[in-house]
C-alpha cells in the first residue's frame, strides 16, 4: 500500500526540507519504503543524515506548497529520537532511520524504519477535492516530465472535484498547482 503524506528532513547545516512523499508500507507500520528522485533534495538528505520523519496528514494547502518548492515557514516540533522536526499540522508521525538504500536507479530505494511515533491531530476525514489536490501535486512534481496536453486533461480533469467539493484551502492549493505548472509549461 502506498500512503501519500509529507517527510520533513534536515540538511548537514540543519536547514529543514519538507516534501511530498508516498511511501509504500507492506505489513505492519515499522518498516516503509521511500523512493525519492536522486536529484531531490530529500535524497540528498536522507544519503547524508539517514533519518527523517514521515507525516499523516490531511493538509493539502502544505501538501501543494511542498510539492512546488521550499516552505519556510511551517510551524515545526523537535523530534523525540532522531535529529528532525515533526509537523505541528500533522495528525501522526513516524520518526525513521534509513537502513537500506540502493541507488542503482534514476530514483533511489530507500528502507527505513520507525524509531518513535505520535499522533497530534484528528484527520478531517475523506474529501474528494483533497484527494485531487494530493493527484494535482504529484502531476505538479512531475511537469518536467509529461506532455503539455496531459497535464491539461488531467487538471480539467480534477477542477470540478475541487469546485463542488472543496473549501478555501482546498482551491488555494488547486491554484498554487496550476500557477506552477503554468509557468513550468511557459519555460519550456
Amino acid at each position: 500500500m502506498i500512503l501519500e503524506g509529507i517527510v520533513t528532513t534536515l540538511a548537514v547545516d540543519g536547514m529543514l526540507n519538507v516534501a511530498p512523499m508516498g511511501p509504500k508500507f507492506e505489513g505492519d507500520w515499522s518498516r516503509f519504503v521511500l523512493r525519492p528522485f536522486k536529484s531531490s533534495t530529500t535524497y540528498r538528505n536522507l544519503r547524508d543524515r539517514g533519518e527523517g520523519v514521515l507525516h499523516i496528514t490531511d493538509d493539502v494547502l502544505l501538501l501543494a506548497r511542498a510539492a512546488i518548492g521550499p516552505v519556510p515557514d511551517v510551524e515545526t516540533l523537535p523530534a523525540q529520537v532522531i535529529q528532525g522536526r515533526i509537523l505541528k499540522s500533522a495528525a501522526r508521525y513516524m520518526e525513521f532511520r534509513v537502513v537500506e538504500r540502493d541507488d542503482s536507479e534514476d530514483r533511489s530505494r530507500i528502507v527505513a524504519e520507525t524509531v518513535a511515533t505520535g499522533t497530534l491531530n484528528e484527520l478531517f476525514g475523506l474529501n474528494r477535492a483533497k484527494n485531487a489536490i494530493v493527484e494535482a501535486a504529484i502531476l505538479a512534481t512531475r511537469v518536467h516530465m509529461l506532455e503539455r496536453d496531459y497535464l491539461a486533461d488531467e487538471f480539467n480533469r480534477l477542477r470540478p472535484l475541487i469546485e463542488k467539493t472543496g473549501g478555501a484551502a482546498e482551491r488555494e492549493a488547486f491554484q498554487l498547482l496550476c500557477d506552477y505548472v503554468n509557468a513550468s509549461e511557459v519555460a519550456k
